[in-house]
């Protein structure tokens, strides 16, 4: 069998840059393995956390939503606290998109909840922001756009429709 070749540290820099290029050419699968070489030899590096969060959740529009509890396990590795909650509210607002290309019957309920709980996770970000970094409000708005012009709202069911029973 293959075995996986290990970067040297002294490339991670470069493996980062690479990352992110990957994933600005709509390529998130090439952008998840290079964050996950360089997580093998440097596991708390945070901006390759970050990325991985990215392209894992850049793979949900391709019906791969399935792996969203692996990016909020990666998430959970973030340091601060503030990125913790931005980057899941990204996670849930990608989900909601995710959840609109589909044509089930409950799909806008569904991607409503997914909405919903990303501005509860971009409000908790946006009271603790860092100084000059007003992203978890831009996310926000995005989502409170994305909910009127798709003219999303909650199911009428008494319980709602749960995103996590979406399958």
């Amino acid at each position: 069998m293959f075995k996986l070749k290990p970067l040297s540290t002294d490339f991670i820099p470069k493996a980062l840059v690479k990352a992110k290029h990957y994933r600005l050419l709509n390529e998130p699968w090439q952008a998840e393995s290079i964050c996950r070489d360089i997580l093998s030899i440097d596991p708390d590096n945070q901006l390759a956390i970050q990325y991985l969060v990215l392209a894992i959740s850049d793979q949900f529009a391709s019906g791969k939503v399935s792996s969203a509890s692996e990016a909020k396990k990666v998430c959970a590795q973030l340091k601060l606290e503030y990125e913790q909650k931005y980057y899941r509210g990204i996670i849930e607002e990608r989900a909601g998109k995710a959840a609109l290309k589909r044509s089930t019957p409950r799909a806008k309920y569904i991607a409503y909840e997914y909405y919903r709980r990303a501005m509860e996770f971009y409000e908790e970000a946006d009271k603790i922001h860092p100084e000059q970094n007003e992203d978890a409000r831009l996310r926000w708005n995005a989502c409170v756009r994305a909910i009127q012009e798709n003219k999303l709202e909650a199911s009428p069911d008494e319980d709602r429709v749960q995103p996590f029973l979406d399958v």
